[in-house]
């Protein structure tokens, strides 16, 4: 799950947005993301509009997009309180994937 060096990682990650809202998505470049969240001019920026505080609360990096999108997918599917939970606890990828069900405990 921890990305190789001839690959460019995908990340994970989640926004606190005024300590009301939290964003989730997936990119290669965690600080460009949160640059065009925070100036809110891309489309893909649209969801962060308005806030004035927008925070990274937790990034993980996975080996390939595909993972990082189920596990985005099933992440955005959380409610908020479940969110704060994973915010706080700061998994590794591989104990996201168990917790969102995306792998099970053999396939680790």
């Amino acid at each position: 799950m921890i990305p190789t060096n001839s690959d460019p990682a995908w990340y994970l990650y989640i926004l606190d947005c005024d300590g009301r809202y939290y964003y989730t998505g997936i990119t290669t470049d965690v600080e460009r993301r949160l640059c065009q969240h925070r100036r809110g001019k891309t489309r893909g920026a649209r969801a962060t509009r308005g806030f004035q505080r927008i925070e990274p609360a937790y990034t993980v990096a996975f080996d390939t997009r595909a993972l990082a999108q189920r596990a985005e997918y099933r992440l955005k599917k959380l409610l908020r309180e479940e969110k704060r939970h994973i915010v706080e606890d700061q998994p590794t990828a591989a104990q996201l994937l168990r917790r969102l069900g995306v792998i099970h405990q053999e396939e680790d």
